[in-house]
This record gives structure tokens, C-alpha cells and sequence, in this order.
């Protein structure tokens, strides 16, 4: 895919999203039940579409609201539930939809006790504090975030008793519940007004509450006594009020750079595409931080969501696969109350480099398939010290090793960054060049293939034996993998690896593209090498 000439800089009024116009589509617009695009689908992080496209409208949210109050109900989940929203112009009316739905079914509802935003973590960060040492009346959560996506997108999340993802045998009964119900055309939704309901509904001090917290997972005397200084980028989303929180509570030298929420995010740069996206890994939505570097010993970003990380030093943004690889090794040796046995969780589109370190830790590493809710189980018994995946999104224990959060915090992140600063002295972006010093340089890239819906199923079911090829860039293919080796989990597409590289394969879930990373400890030359020959493999593998 080409990058569009205007990447990375300011957006123009015609960029900008119609927010009156998407609202109203919100309200007017009804899914055809019949066109599977129109279907409530849930993802890796919850349904996501958009009002204009009849993807994300009033229908769609009252239907799985629906459905996950029966879902709750047939689980035996009885207690409180948080609901959580951020600042996408759709969130506000898909918020009110679910309130009206959760309170007609009864729920106690608990939202933000100033009506403010919420990140993700802090409802994943609620929900266990909530639930902790109770073995019944427990709570669970929904937040509505279409996390980075362009403005015109909402997005709707539900996370269950153990504060992360659905799993997907949870999604697929919640996903199958709501199109039974808008093919009833919501016969069986049970629906009161906000106003009616509104006077009804718990409050929760989310900012204070996670906050207040945040010793128990960084080290913060640290970060202070060095003055580190601090540059914190919302991006317009949802973390806007916890980052000043943050810095007055904990007498920070932090600045919020940007304070503003607005609908549109007529603030951002455009990203590769020329679209506006708040995606913190992306060095054209980050143009503006990144160029504001020099002030700051560390600078940071986060999504719409605050479930992911963007990390910027003196050297620039850091890839989010560095990042992961210092922030493993850094924990694991300056944590010295986590379990001995607590392993490394990465995605299987993650950087080799997690390998090396892991094994220069002498710790367990579990690679999964692409999706944070495979880290869950890890996250809350001990078993796994960090989960983090590829696409810049991460969690880690706290520091007497007991569970913080079991979705993805982008916040915590953020301020490790500043933690190995201060007590270390290098910054993060010189830590990985010690690494590379040490086991190599990776280069590492994504790219997209055009093809169709059916090579796109037929590849999320391809079985290790459909690979014929036995070299790869030069190099005898030492692994054909369409299952995890940490779980046994199918990846929903292909991973082939030699000891110069590997790449991965999977299909997308919303364009008729598949996806391949790919990495090579041998230059560029050696990875162009490897993205040509990936697609040769995937096309005999299909039979093509």
C-alpha cells in the first residue's frame, strides 16, 4: 500500500468528519439484517463499524447490549456493571443506547462519577479491584471505543469478570444473540429513556480510583526524584483528565501537550493513508509530538482509548516492537517480587527480539495468535509477567506480582518509559541499541495483499502441511506454523520461520487484503527477500 503525500501533516476542514451527519445516521440509518457487512461482528476488540455504512447504529447497540445482558445472566453474572466510554462522536449516543438497555434489564450500572471519559484499562482496572476476593456478585464491564480509528468509527467492548476481552466463545454467543434479535427486528429488547433511568445509575470514580493505584505498579518515586521530564499526549481521547491527574498527584514534571477533545480531531496529522487515525505507533499520526521531541527527556501517546503506547524520544518514535523487547527486559530484572516462574507473552507478528531477550532472561516465552485476550488467563494467576502484542499495546503485573490490569494500558506504558529513565539513566530508544548491539539489528514491516474473500478463508484454515516450500530467502525453513506454540491456539492464518527471519500471514477482517509481517536479522535486502517469497508460499499453500 502506498503512503498518501500529505502523511503526516496537519489535517484541512474537508478531512474532517460530519459530526452532526454521522449522529443523525446514528439514529436514522437501520442495518439489513440479511447483508452479513450489516451484522453485528465482533473482532479482536469488540463490534466496530460506522453510522454511515449501517455498520455501528442504534440497532446494533441495542441488540448486543441485549444480548449481553442475557449472556451476563446465563453466566451467573450478578454484580455491578462498569460502563465505560471515549471520546468518538459516536460513543456518546451508542453510551446512552446501552444505558437505556442495561438499566430496563435491571443492571446496576456504574459509570464515570464526573461523566467524563474513561480508558480502557481503567475499566479492566475496575472490574478487578471490584471483583477482588469475591467469589460471587461479580462484576464485569463494557467500554465503547472503536480505539484508533478514524472519527467516523464507534466501536462497543465487552470485557467480563476477569477485566479482559471476551474470549471468543463469549463473542460469538453475544455476536449470534444480537443478529437474532435484529432479525426480530428488536422484538426482545428491553429499553428504557435516559431520562427516565439516568437518576438510576452508580457513579465511579474511575480517574481517582486507577490513579491512586499506580505506585502498586510503578515506580514513581523514581520518575519524581529524577524530574524526568514529561511531555503526555492524549490525542484527543480518553486519558485527557488522567494524565494531569497523574503529574498533581505525584508531583510530576509532566505536561499534558495537547488538552483538547474534539469530535473531528481536526488537531491530528494525517496517517499513512491520509486519513485521520489516532494511532500512537504511527509516525504520521504522531508528526506533531515527535517534532516537539527536543522538550521533553520522554514523550508519549495514546490512543482514543489509552490502550495503547506511542514512545518518543530524542531518537524519534520508537517502533512498538523495540519498545516491548526494553520495557520485557527492564521488568523482569528490576521486579524482584514477581514470580520466578512469570513468563513473556507475545503475539506470533511480534518481534524475534522478545525471543532473544527472553532467553537472555532465562524466562518461559508463550507466543500466541494476534489478539490481547490470550494473555488474560497468564495475567491474572502469575503465569505471565508481561503480555504485549506487535500493534503497540501491553500490560504487566504489578510489583508484588499480583494482577494489574487484563487488558491492554497504554497509560502504564507511557510512564515505564519514563521509570527506565530514571533509574537507569538511558532511555529506552538506547537500551535497544544495546540489544541490537548484542543479538543484531531486525528490520520489521507490514504489509498488505490485495486478494479475494475466498483465499482469505481458505487461509485462515490452512493446515502446516498445505506449505510445500522448504527454503525461505536463501534460508531452510526451520518452522511451518498455523498453530501458537505457547497455546496450541490457530493463528487463523500462516507463520514460516528460518533462523535469518520469518513472516507471517493472516487475512483481514474487514478488507479483501491479507496481511504479512515480516522479519529479517539481515538487512533490508534479506527482508525484501522474505515479503517476495511470503507471497509465492501463500499462493501455492492456497493452491493458486
Amino acid at each position: 500500500m502506498s503512503t498518501d503525500p500529505r502523511a503526516g501533516t496537519p489535517a484541512r476542514p474537508e478531512d474532517l468528519v460530519d459530526v452532526e451527519a454521522l449522529l443523525a445516521a446514528y439514529h436514522d440509518l437501520h442495518p439489513d439484517p440479511e447483508d452479513p457487512a450489516q451484522r453485528v461482528a465482533f473482532g479482536t476488540s469488540g463490534h466496530r463499524g460506522s453510522s454511515f455504512k449501517t455498520t455501528f447504529n442504534d440497532d446494533h447497540i441495542a441488540a448486543t447490549s441485549q444480548a449481553i445482558c442475557e449472556y451476563r445472566a446465563a453466566q451467573g453474572t450478578d454484580g455491578p456493571l462498569f460502563l465505560a466510554r471515549d471520546t468518538h462522536a459516536l460513543s456518546e449516543p451508542a453510551w446512552t443506547t446501552a444505558v437505556e438497555v442495561f438499566a430496563a434489564n435491571g443492571l446496576r450500572v456504574l459509570v464515570d462519577a464526573a461523566d467524563g471519559f474513561t480508558p480502557t484499562p481503567a475499566l479492566s482496572h475496575a472490574i478487578l479491584q471490584y471483583n477482588r476476593g469475591r467469589t460471587g456478585g461479580l462484576s464485569d464491564g463494557v467500554v465503547v471505543t472503536p480505539s484508533h480509528n478514524p472519527p467516523p468509527d464507534g466501536g462497543f467492548k465487552y470485557n467480563p469478570p476477569n477485566g479482559g476481552p471476551a474470549d471468543t466463545d463469549a463473542t460469538k454467543w453475544i455476536a449470534d444473540r444480537a443478529n437474532q434479535l435484529l432479525h426480530a427486528k428488536l422484538d426482545g429488547v428491553q429499553r428504557r429513556s435516559i431520562q427516565a433511568v439516568r437518576d438510576d445509575l452508580g457513579r465511579y470514580d474511575f480517574v481517582g480510583e486507577y490513579a491512586s493505584d499506580l505506585p502498586a505498579v510503578l515506580n514513581l518515586d523514581a520518575v519524581r526524584d529524577a524530574g524526568v521530564q514529561i511531555g503526555a499526549d492524549p490525542m484527543g481521547g480518553a486519558s485527557v483528565d488522567y494524565w494531569g491527574a497523574i503529574a498533581e498527584r505525584y508531583n510530576l514534571d509532566l505536561t499534558v501537550v495537547n488538552p483538547n477533545v474534539d469530535p473531528q480531531f481536526g488537531f491530528m496529522t494525517l496517517d499513512w493513508d491520509g486519513k485521520i487515525r489516532m494511532d500512537c505507533s504511527s509516525p504520521y499520526a504522531m508528526a506533531s509530538l515527535v517534532s516537539a521531541r527536543d522538550r521533553f527527556a520522554i514523550a508519549t501517546g495514546n490512543d482514543a482509548d489509552a490502550d495503547r503506547h506511542g514512545i518518543v524520544t530524542a531518537d524519534g518514535l520508537m517502533n512498538p516492537n523495540h519498545f516491548l523487547a526494553v520495557a520485557i527486559g527492564y521488568l523482569f530484572a528490576n521486579r524482584p517480587d514477581w514470580p520466578l516462574d512469570a513468563g513473556i507473552g507475545k503475539t506470533a507478528v511480534s518481534s524475534s527480539m522478545i525471543d532473544h531477550v527472553a532467553g537472555e532472561l532465562g524466562r518461559k516465552l508463550v507466543e500466541t495468535p494476534v489478539g490481547f485476550k490470550w494473555f488474560v488467563p497468564g495475567l491474572l494467576d502469575g503465569s505471565l509477567g508481561f503480555g504485549g502484542e506487535e500493534s503497540a499495546g501491553a500490560s504487566f503485573l504489578r510489583r508484588d506480582g499480583n494482577v494489574w490490569t487484563t487488558d491492554k494500558d497504554g497509560i502504564i506504558l507511557a510512564l515505564l518509559a519514563s521509570e527506565i529513565l530514571a533509574v537507569t539513566g538511558e532511555t529506552p530508544s538506547q537500551r535497544y541499541t544495546a540489544l541490537t548491539e548484542r543479538f543484531g539489528a531486525p528490520i520489521y514491516a507490514r504489509t498488505d495483499v490485495a486478494t479475494t474473500a475466498e483465499a482469505k478463508a481458505k487461509l485462515a484454515k490452512l493446515s502446516a502441511s498445505d506449505v510445500t516450500a522448504t527454503e525461505l530467502a536463501g534460508d531452510p525453513i526451520t518452522a511451518r506454523l498455523t498453530e501458537a506454540p505457547g497455546n496450541g491456539a490457530a493463528i487463523g492464518g500462516l507463520k514460516v520461520v528460518t533462523d535469518g527471519g520469518w513472516f507471517a500471514a493472516r487475512p483481514s477482517g474487514t478488507e479483501d487484503v491479507y496481511k504479512v509481517y515480516a522479519e529479517s536479522f539481515r538487512g533490508p535486502e534479506h527482508l525484501a527477500q522474505i515479503q517476495e517469497q511470503a507471497r509465492e508460499v501463500v499462493s501455492a499453500a492456497l493452491g493458486g
